[in-house]
């Protein structure tokens, strides 16, 4: 009956130990992951990640003072330098060649792909996505809903008599304006403002469509000397409310273009502090 009895526990307690190795492993985050996204990239280092990655593009801010090693220019990855650098985890906008994915996955790496969000949702959604994958959870939530709270703060602080009609303009030559159905009109949503361009399909503008539409904001999405010329350029338009009422601003693209809960509240404050000047 002893032995019995001590055969039991030793069972059961490997059994519990495997039970641990097994649970302990599946919570394990990716060791060796290569991000071909700025926006990606950065969303590791706002989850406290930044330690796992060894591989990103050259258009990544984030970690450009950590010299990670550079395996993508914005329109190629080198597939050769991710198998090399032994990655466990890549991932990639829906942008990314899809042979380069398949590719990468007959090599037995994993490949996440996250698609252009459509909202503020969408980000945070995608955001979560990323926290799970990379047993981040708990932060990623957190991250969301401060910045969810953040927005309504702004949103619900801004109050017009008219709602006023805006023009975010992305690139010079030629112009592109933000449509409708893309996380960047969900500035204008949540500032309680109208898109000149909502009844657009393609965003390719031509200046007399602007000037046709008289916005009571322009927003030009860039840096750099590009910016600064643009905004000479509309300001010589007498004819535009915009320019009479000195209502044509220059936001940072590496903020206002990146999709994460964070450069998507800072973005919405630099609006605000614009707004109610």
């Amino acid at each position: 009956q002893v032995k019995i009895t001590d055969m039991r526990k030793r069972f059961f307690s490997g059994m519990l130990l495997l039970f641990y190795v097994v649970v302990s492993f599946a919570q394990t985050p990716y060791k060796r992951i290569v991000s071909l996204a700025p926006s990606l990239t950065q969303s590791l280092y706002y989850l406290d990640a930044q330690d796992n990655l060894v591989g990103c593009t050259s258009y990544c801010m984030a970690a450009k003072e950590d010299k990670k090693e550079i395996v993508a220019s914005a329109v190629k990855a080198n597939l050769e330098k991710v198998i090399a650098l032994k990655a466990d985890l890549v991932l990639v906008s829906g942008f990314t060649d899809l042979q380069d994915i398949e590719t990468l996955r007959k090599f037995g790496i994993k490949v996440e792909v996250f698609q252009s969000p459509k909202s503020f949702q969408e980000i945070c959604g995608q955001f979560i996505r990323l926290g799970k994958l990379i047993g981040k959870e708990e932060r990623a939530r957190r991250i969301v809903l401060e910045s969810e709270q953040k927005i309504k703060n702004i949103s619900s602080g801004i109050k017009w008599g008219r709602k006023p009609r805006m023009f975010f303009q992305i690139g010079a030559n030629p112009l592109f304006s933000v449509l409708p159905n893309t996380f960047m009109d969900d500035y204008m949503n949540f500032l309680g403002a109208e898109n000149i361009a909502k009844t657009l399909k393609r965003g390719s503008v031509s200046r007399e469509f602007v000037i046709a539409q008289n916005p009571d904001y322009i927003f030009i999405v860039t840096m750099g000397i590009v910016g600064k010329e643009e905004k000479d350029t509309w300001s010589r338009y007498s004819q535009l409310t915009a320019s009479r009422k000195k209502q044509i601003h220059i936001i940072e693209s590496d903020i206002a273009c990146q999709p994460t809960p964070i450069t998507f509240v800072q973005t919405m404050e630099v609006l605000e502090k614009i707004i109610n000047k």
